[in-house]
């Protein structure tokens, strides 16, 4: 067990997937503001990606910019690499990287896009994971954190895409953290409710009135609700945490 604080990152280097906008920037920010080193990915928008790593380092936490796509296994592969050669090998996952996600009747929805979902949240955290393995089990700790949705529990409507695609992922997650955890590795998902980010913001405002409404803490989340959630998981104060979905949504699952 370390001996540094319970929720310290220091010495280690984490990974986001898609963490130059949203929740994943949120939660790049949040490991940034525990100790970590941070690897910032995006796979497009150079030019937003380049900025969050300007407000990154302006805040004064330590991190570097890395382009890849983590659908495709040898992009995968240079993405690990190259972040090991430039900030260290890497310690902690958080697996956030998504594509777009409309709601349709199942009539509308084709396979492509079906597995459009399955390549996100199944095929990326399974290349992901299994490039940063090597080392996590050589030093007998790691951290692998899917971003789940609370859709699962919830089971939305005109949403089979991403409610399945993201079901599944919920089952690797189980999967994986009883094959890992004799390696001192742990896997964990966090499955937030409806956070309004940039990616939202033509969603129509009856919709959202409609969401808003139903959330028991009486308030939106915003992307800093997950801070907390994220920086336990990848600390030592969850090293027998194990297999677990923490849902961050205000209470949309109680009842």
């Amino acid at each position: 067990m370390s001996q540094q604080p319970l929720f310290s990152l220091k010495g280690r280097v984490a990974l986001v997937t898609g963490s130059s906008t949203g929740l994943g920037k949120g939660m790049a920010f949040a490991l940034g503001r525990a100790g970590a080193k941070v690897a910032i990915n995006y796979a497009h928008n150079t030019s937003r990606a380049e900025k969050t790593l300007a407000e990154f380092q302006a805040a004064g936490l330590h991190g570097a910019l890395f382009r890849g796509s983590v659908v495709d296994e040898p992009s995968v592969n240079a993405l690990v690499a190259d972040i090991a050669a430039k900030l260290g090998p890497i310690d902690i996952v958080v697996l956030n990287a998504t594509p777009d996600q409309p709601q349709k009747p199942i009539e509308r929805y084709d396979w492509a896009f079906y597995q459009s979902m399955l390549d996100f949240f199944i095929k990326s955290p399974f290349l992901v994971s299994r490039a940063v393995l090597p080392h996590m089990k050589k030093q007998h700790w790691g951290r692998i954190i899917n971003i789940g949705s609370e859709v699962v529990a919830r089971g939305v409507p005109n949403f089979s895409a991403y409610v399945a695609a993201k079901g599944g992922q919920n089952g690797w997650t189980r999967s994986m953290a009883g094959e890992l955890a004799p390696y001192g590795i742990t896997v964990n998902m966090i499955s937030p409710g409806w956070i309004p980010v940039e990616r939202h913001e033509h969603d129509s405002q009856q919709i959202k009135d409609g969401y808003r409404a139903l959330i028991p803490a009486n308030r939106w989340g915003v992307p800093d609700d997950l801070a907390g959630a994220v920086t336990f998981l990848a600390s030592d104060a969850s090293s027998f945490v194990i297999g677990q979905n923490l849902h961050v949504n205000g209470g949309m699952t109680v009842f």
